[in-house]
């Protein structure tokens, strides 16, 4: 094999775990073995692929990685690339504000502080919205950063807003609404509910306040997914905004007999969110065949619970949505046929889901599963190979495996098959950006071609044309 397709094999593996390792346990590995995984990943594409690595933050990798990229490449000045520093604001401007304060704090810790880390910090900061609310949600976060890059907090409030970090018992009254509420919520217990959601929880556990008093009071100023996460399953949740994975989700969290009381709503919203992600591109992928996973280990792990179904529940709204009308079939492992009913259960027999998804004769072949073939093992990458070297040669059926759990002992997600590429995959919504990539893993492009791609999703990203797509 040439340097340029191992440098290619490389780049991919590393893009596949920046799409689905989040450091978390998984159903067969600790978030200490993902931990040690990632780190020595990033290292190693750091160190051997610099322009690529830091390329990979206009892909849709999730946020835990994006986040590891940006601390990775801020760390070690002296290699910096052109580009890097718009790469870097660019991705920061995306991810959620927690996560970037948790950033500047690793940074911090780890005693970064050098030129293009204290601009980072202060655009970033002089994006904000509205530094007093995050002066309140993100306290020790934004004390924390602009302490560390030196800055004096900006806009007209500046001044206040540092007395209410720095001195707090500098002034009397703010005349900032959030800043003033959260004085007076100490002692007012009507104050708390002009607070943002997460902050007036605490001053409401101190007041004694009921749970549900609360949470109806609270409701106006909560934000769709306060409402979800402090109410996962009440009735009226609105599911027509929701995104595809996050509504499978929600989905999967209800009992069956709800489920089945609730048919047509969740159906129907289930398949408008499909067609809100395939967008212009609905019904143009001809016939397609998926194998979808819904095995026992399909109930991820305590913290990504039922995360690995609700990705293959997701790909089987979208990949109808994708389909020509009347030309989708799909395949559970379980064998089931009601997609709204499905539940992690019993073995993984992927090759004689395999089987029968190829006898559909589809144009495409869609495989979303952790790639643990193991009823009996192995036989979806011995039927993948006889019908790829034998059967299929000309390549009639474009066949892609996308594989939503990351394999922290492997350095990447499981493969099926040498001859069938294989792509990780965090959201369902990521499914068509994933399949085309995953043209880089057959082997047939090279280092070049796959430069040339993530250059090109580069000038989009930093144009605004594309978002980094993390979650």
């Amino acid at each position: 094999m040439s340097s340029d397709l191992v440098a290619a094999e490389d780049v991919l593996l590393f893009v596949n775990a920046a799409v689905t390792a989040t450091g978390q346990r998984e159903f067969r590995a600790s978030a200490e073995e993902q931990r040690l995984s990632l780190a020595f990943l990033h290292e190693y594409v750091r160190v051997n692929y610099r322009p690529l690595y830091a390329a990979a933050l206009a892909l849709d990798i999730n946020d835990h990685n994006a986040a590891l990229i940006a601390e990775h490449l801020l760390r070690t000045p002296a290699e910096a690339e052109p580009r890097e520093g718009r790469l870097i604001a660019a991705r920061l401007a995306e991810l959620p504000p927690q996560r970037v304060y948790r950033l500047f704090g690793a940074l911090r810790a780890a005693g970064v502080n050098n030129r293009r880390t204290r601009a980072i910090v202060r655009d970033w900061l002089a994006g904000r919205p509205d530094l007093a609310h995050d002066a309140v949600k993100y306290r020790s976060g934004l004390k924390a950063a602009a302490r560390h890059a030196r800055l004096p907090l900006p806009g007209e409030h500046g001044a206040e807003t540092g007395d209410f970090l720095f001195a707090p018992g500098r002034r009397a009254r703010y005349a900032q609404p959030v800043l003033e509420a959260f004085r007076r919520a100490r002692h007012e217990q009507g104050a708390l509910y002009e607070l943002p959601f997460t902050v007036a929880e605490g001053f409401a556990a101190r007041h004694g306040v009921p749970r549900e008093v609360f949470l109806e009071r609270m409701a106006p100023r909560m934000t769709r997914l306060e409402r979800l996460r402090a109410r996962p399953a009440a009735p009226g949740t609105d599911l027509s905004v929701m995104p595809l994975t996050r509504l499978a989700l929600y989905v999967l969290s209800l009992p069956f007999g709800e489920r089945r009381e609730r048919r047509a709503e969740l159906t129907g919203a289930l398949r408008a969110a499909a067609r809100r992600v395939a967008g212009p591109h609905a019904g143009s992928w001809g016939r397609v065949a998926a194998v979808l996973d819904d095995s026992w280990s399909s109930s991820g792990s305590a913290v990504k619970r039922r995360r690995p179904l609700a990705v293959a529940l997701g790909c089987h709204f979208l990949l109808e949505a994708l389909a020509a009308p009347g030309a989708y079939t799909a395949h559970w492992t379980s064998g089931g046929r009601d997609p709204l009913l499905v539940r992690p259960f019993g073995a993984t027999p992927l090759g004689m889901r395999i089987v029968d998804a190829l006898e559909d004769a589809p144009e495409r072949l869609l495989i979303v599963s952790d790639g643990w073939d193991n009823a009996p093992p192995g036989l979806a990458g011995e039927v993948l190979r006889v019908w790829r070297s034998r059967l299929d040669p000309e390549r009639r059926t474009s066949a892609v495996h996308v594989n939503p759990v990351y394999d922290a002992a492997g350095f990447d997600v499981r493969r099926l098959a040498p001859g069938v590429p294989t792509a990780g995959i965090r959201d369902a919504e990521d499914l068509p950006a994933l399949v085309e990539i995953a043209r880089f893993a057959e082997g047939r492009e090279g280092l070049a071609a796959l430069r040339a791609y993530l250059d090109r999703r580069v000038e989009l990203f930093l144009d605004g044309t594309v978002d980094g797509g993390g979650r």
